[in-house]
């Protein structure tokens, strides 16, 4: 069967847009988000700031980390965030549209969350396929694990558990309540089946769509 083709840079539209929509439908759903971003999401409640807000702020801050950490700073770096803002305000523009529905049934909301945890594990999928700087949470685990020599993979599970700890903590200790603000079954639903879904959408694209490059640009981003 021939193939697809699509630009990479239609990928990094893509990505952003299934991820911003896929947290916002697991969002709405409110069976608990992944511990990647749970972290934002609790901090916009305790800082009444829009979750898309509280992502781009917090990415901010891991940009700042990274540069810290490996004792370098590079431009592509500032790349991440400006992905980081895009993705959050489109967060919050899902999340309005969203709102606007009203509540749904319990039935609509399992749905709409594995539905949201789909296409959030192909956005990241589309965002390997890419030489656009991704957000910070992809920057951080990568630059951090080559620079430490560390293993990228061991390397993210210690970074989603350490996300899924600081976002428990902020639950405990600011609402007293664990289950009723970003965490809950769903979490770990997310945290369960995340890698074998991106590692399943990577399979597919890579056998369905041949990738080129559109502009000329990708050589400033891999160098």
């Amino acid at each position: 069967m021939k193939k697809l083709s699509m630009s990479r840079e239609l990928c990094y539209l893509l990505a952003t847009l299934f991820l911003a929509f896929g947290a916002a439908l697991m969002s709405h759903a409110n069976f608990g988000l992944s511990a990647v971003v749970a972290p934002a999401y609790l901090l916009s409640q305790i800082l009444h700031v829009s979750f898309g807000t509280a992502e781009y702020c917090l990415q901010g801050i891991l940009v700042v980390a990274v540069c810290l950490l490996v004792r370098k700073f590079r431009w592509t770096y500032l790349l991440s965030f400006v992905s980081a803002f895009l993705y959050g305000i489109i967060l919050d523009g899902f999340i309005g549209l969203l709102s606007l529905t009203g509540e749904w049934s319990v039935i609509l909301r399992l749905v709409m969350m594995v539905l949201g945890m789909v296409l959030s594990s192909l956005g990241v999928s589309l965002f390997f396929k890419t030489y656009l700087a991704p957000g910070a949470y992809e920057l951080f685990v990568k630059e951090v694990s080559l620079y430490y020599h560390l293993n990228v993979s061991r390397f993210k599970i210690v970074y989603d558990l350490v996300s899924c700890a600081v976002a428990v903590v902020l639950s405990l200790t600011v609402f007293h309540s664990l289950f009723d603000h970003g965490i809950g079954l769903g979490t770990l639903l997310v945290a369960l089946v995340n890698g074998l879904l991106i590692g399943l959408f990577s399979k597919l694209l890579d056998r369905h769509i041949n990738f080129f490059d559109r502009f000329p640009f990708a050589k400033y981003f891999e160098s």
